[in-house]
């Protein structure tokens, strides 16, 4: 328990000043002392969700990302300090922790009985972002804002601050038709300072999956203008072509053929019209997240005379599931020659369901010779939070520049 909390709760300290600080400090709460010396020697801190509650309130939910049981949900429940307002959850984690939350909470009008699975559906669904939190990010497909917990020593995705004195590239948004997929869909499309569409050169390119997230919601612009000024990368092309909707996503990034024809024989042509970017794979990175990570090493397995750079973030290399040894991309790894493919790939520590399938690859990769392929694990979860910096740390190491101050 927060050392804060046990203090209320055992009279030392007055419920308006426990507020008031809270208030003042914004939550979570973070506390340095440790519970016993292995959480010392781990450099653990509790972490101490608050709510401030109602006669109403009967149940909040703290739901961190990837931080839960899904068959124990009762265990991310608050309990409320006898006598107060005061809800708390804690949990113990790592100084280098960090995580999107959400607080779900029931201020009456549950329709089922509490317990019972259609009662935590609608728990799970009165999501709310925590009022005494002022950092947040925004979430794709109109879903809102969400609030975000960084532990002091986890990275603070510093090059994602707009900067008075970096010049800033164009981005523009362009509605591409695909034959191949029958469809059509809006692609950012950002261009650095100083390379107008009719400026001649060989920019590399870096082809950037789920753009409706990267570019609205997050502005990747403001990462690529500062990784650019900053030497870190060369001046780059982005194309950002966005997930039309769920549905969709799941049949287009599922290792789809006609998807990566898209990407190859569509996506990339359209683009070499209009802006003066290079043919080269060994300069062209394609990234994404989840399915898009999958999809990101599956299409450079299939098309590598176009795609020299994998950028894959908590790829869902589990796929397809349900058939017994059916990790596709695993497997075309085995069971194909090295190619000449640079693979970067990442996930987190709480990623309880791909990080297995995501270690087999890094191992299939080192069997078939792929040297410089690079492996690693954050102290997170499948979220967004994460994902900004280490797409900033896979642009620098596979385009190249320096490395992280």
């Amino acid at each position: 328990m927060s050392a804060r909390v046990a203090a209320l709760a055992a009279g030392e300290v007055d419920e308006a000043e426990f507020w008031r600080a809270a208030v003042a400090e914004g939550t979570p709460l973070i506390e340095p002392e440790p519970e016993s010396p292995s959480d010392a020697a781990d450099g653990r801190l509790t972490v101490t969700f608050l709510w401030r509650g109602s006669p109403a309130t009967r149940a909040v939910l703290v739901v961190p990302n990837k931080v839960m049981d899904p068959a124990d949900l009762a265990a991310n429940l608050m309990e409320r300090v006898p006598g107060t307002d005061v809800w708390h959850w804690s949990l113990r984690m790592r100084a280098d922790w960090r995580a999107t939350y959400g607080l779900c909470v029931d201020e009456g009008g549950a329709p089922d009985e509490p317990g019972t699975p259609a009662y935590w559906r609608w728990l799970r669904a009165q999501h709310r972002v925590d009022p005494l939190n002022s950092r947040s990010l925004n979430r794709r497909w109109g879903a809102g804002p969400i609030s975000y917990v960084e532990l002091p020593g986890a990275p603070r995705g510093v090059e994602w601050r707009v900067r008075a004195d970096v010049p800033c590239g164009s981005v523009g948004v362009h509605r591409v038709r695909s034959e191949r997929l029958g469809n059509e869909r809006r692609v950012w499309v950002y261009e650095p300072a100083g390379h107008g569409e009719t400026a001649r050169g060989d920019l590399p390119v870096l082809v950037l999956f789920d753009g409706e997230s990267w570019q609205p919601e997050l502005g990747v612009a403001t990462l690529l203008d500062n990784l650019i000024a900053d030497g870190r990368i060369p001046p780059v092309v982005a194309l950002l072509p966005e997930a039309l909707d769920n549905t969709t996503r799941w049949a287009e990034l599922g290792c789809a053929d006609r998807f990566v024809d898209f990407l190859a024989d569509e996506l990339l042509p359209w683009a070499a019209e209009r802006l003066p970017v290079t043919s080269d794979p060994a300069r062209t990175v394609l990234a994404g997240q989840s399915l898009g990570g999958l999809t990101a090493a599956y299409a450079a397995l299939r098309a590598p005379h176009r795609f020299g750079n994998v950028l894959s973030q908590s790829g869902s290399f589990w796929w397809p599931a349900g058939e017994a040894g059916a990790e596709l991309v695993t497997e075309l790894v085995r069971a194909s020659p090295r190619l000449p493919v640079r693979f970067r790939l990442s996930a987190g520590e709480q990623e309880w369901v791909l990080l297995p399938s995501s270690r087999r690859l890094r191992d299939a990769l080192r069997e078939r010779g792929y040297a410089d392929a690079s492996y690693g694990e954050f102290n997170g979860g499948h979220d967004w939070l994460c994902w900004r910096t280490e797409l900033a740390d896979g642009l620098v190491e596979l385009l190249g520049g320096t490395a992280s101050p």
